[in-house]
């Protein structure tokens, strides 16, 4: 859909702006709008009249909308409560965080005041929140609120420098046909991306139940079922063994080991060029692994903690941390590796198991959950050998992991290429989204008549 452009435009005295429409004006924030910054933090009473009551940080200022699933609450005299009330239709505007960050409060809460990472912006007369908020979100994707807070360093964008960005001013009449028409033609674009994002879950749920029914029910719908043992499991093909990772290592030294404790590897260990790489629980978490990104060591150092090599075909598995228990497969190195104090590296005895099914079998134990049931919970999750060890494993005859691996293989690799399609159209979606935002406001569409 095209639209007109305006009968006349005039140069702006923005260089990055350029041209507007030559019956709107161009000048600070300030000139339209009041721009107040919140209060500090106030964990105590300070007064009699104090009243404990929820506020918003940055962190609840979210470009949909007020994210009040988390309100803290503070303390605020009577002076506070009158300056720093909310009302109906206000601009909030993050001052930290994620800089610029914008929304229109509409009164989520009866009774709701801000911090000092939040600056809260009020139209004067003539004037229209709901338009400065779609400038707000324009001069954050071109990265003018980015330069102006010097990210840098710790950005803050302050009530002066909010009041001090360059606006342009149509007339009120303009500034609500543009809003009104942005809110209509955003909210289109969002339910086809919320679409997208829907058909994208259901593909993962898919991918998963793909992955689980393959390496525990095998591809052969009529193969005799026994008890697994494990209430994970289920029946399994009568055919197929029940084992532990213990039984499926290499025979050789250090075939399951975690990597090097504590003080054995620090980055002061790590140097530029060395001879070893160290192999860290992003790889098992990602599956991508960039050699030229990889951290090094020295060969005298890695002699020291040799017990905790890795090669080519290993397993890598992500001992600590949120996403434990995800694992990938190292591919060839140039260098010798060694996996860190946050993995687990799993060398599979190929003559019981294809490493690719085993792989494919752990990742089906995490998304089951059974990583949770055994890991210890202390400060920070953390998975042990001696409980990995002997997690369940099913071990169906070798060819027919082979087989079960290149199902596998063809069938979510036709899952992935249809969830790359749904992700290219929710890229492109909010492209659109963003030309059109900024089109709108900067006037180089007139949308005064597609109302």
């Amino acid at each position: 859909m095209s639209f007109p452009r305006y009968p006349k435009y005039r140069p702006s005295g923005v260089e990055w702006l350029g041209e507007v429409p030559a019956h709107w004006g161009v000048t600070a924030l300030k000139r339209g709008f009041s721009v107040t910054l919140g209060k500090m933090l106030q964990p105590e009473s300070s007064g009699p009249d104090d009243e404990l009551l929820p506020y918003l940080r940055a962190a609840n200022i979210q470009w949909g909308g007020a994210d009040t699933s988390d309100i803290k609450r503070m303390w605020l005299s009577k002076r506070d409560r009158e300056q720093l009330r909310l009302e109906d239709g206000d601009l909030l505007v993050s001052e930290g965080g994620d800089v610029g960050r914008s929304c229109i409060w509409s009164s989520e809460l009866a009774d709701c005041f801000f911090q000092n990472s939040v600056n809260r912006v009020r139209a004067l007369a003539g004037q229209s929140n709901r338009y400065l908020c779609y400038w707000m979100s324009t001069i954050k994707d071109k990265g003018y609120i980015d330069v102006l807070c010097n990210k840098s360093t710790i950005a803050h964008f302050t009530a002066e420098k909010v009041a001090a960005v360059p606006v342009p001013f149509p007339p009120l009449s303009d500034q609500s046909a543009i809003a009104a028409f942005l809110d209509r033609e955003t909210a289109k674009i969002d339910g086809l991306v919320a679409e997208q994002r829907r058909l994208m879950e259901l593909l993962k749920e898919k991918r998963q139940a793909v992955i689980s029914h393959a390496v525990t029910k095998g591809l052969n719908p009529r193969a005799p079922m026994k008890p697994s043992g494990n209430q994970w499991l289920g029946d399994v093909p009568e055919h197929w063994e029940v084992k532990r990772v213990k039984h499926i290592k290499a025979a050789i030294p250090n075939a399951f080991v975690d990597g090097p404790f504590g003080s054995n590897l620090k980055s002061e260990h790590f140097i530029e060029g060395g001879e070893v790489y160290v192999i860290e629980s992003g790889f098992a978490t990602q599956g991508k692994l960039d050699p030229d990104e990889l951290k090094t060591i020295a060969m005298e150092h890695f002699k020291t903690i040799y017990r905790s090599e890795t090669k080519g075909g290993d397993i890598i598995i992500a001992k600590i941390g949120a996403q434990f228990g995800k694992s990938s497969i190292l591919p060839d190195l140039d260098k010798p590796a060694v996996v860190s104090g946050n993995s687990l590296k799993l060398t599979i005895n190929q003559r019981i198991c294809d490493v690719r099914f085993v792989n494919w079998h752990l990742t089906n134990l995490k998304a089951l959950g059974v990583f949770d049931d055994i890991v210890n919970a202390t400060a920070q999750p953390a998975l042990s050998l001696g409980t990995m060890n002997n997690v369940p494993m099913l071990v169906p005859p070798h060819d027919e992991q082979v087989a079960i691996v290149r199902f596998l293989d063809e069938r979510l690799g036709e899952l992935d290429a249809l969830t790359a399609e749904a992700q290219r159209a929710v890229d492109l979606l909010q492209e659109r989204r963003t030309a059109l935002i900024s089109a709108a406001v900067t006037g180089q569409i007139d949308v005064r008549a597609a109302l």
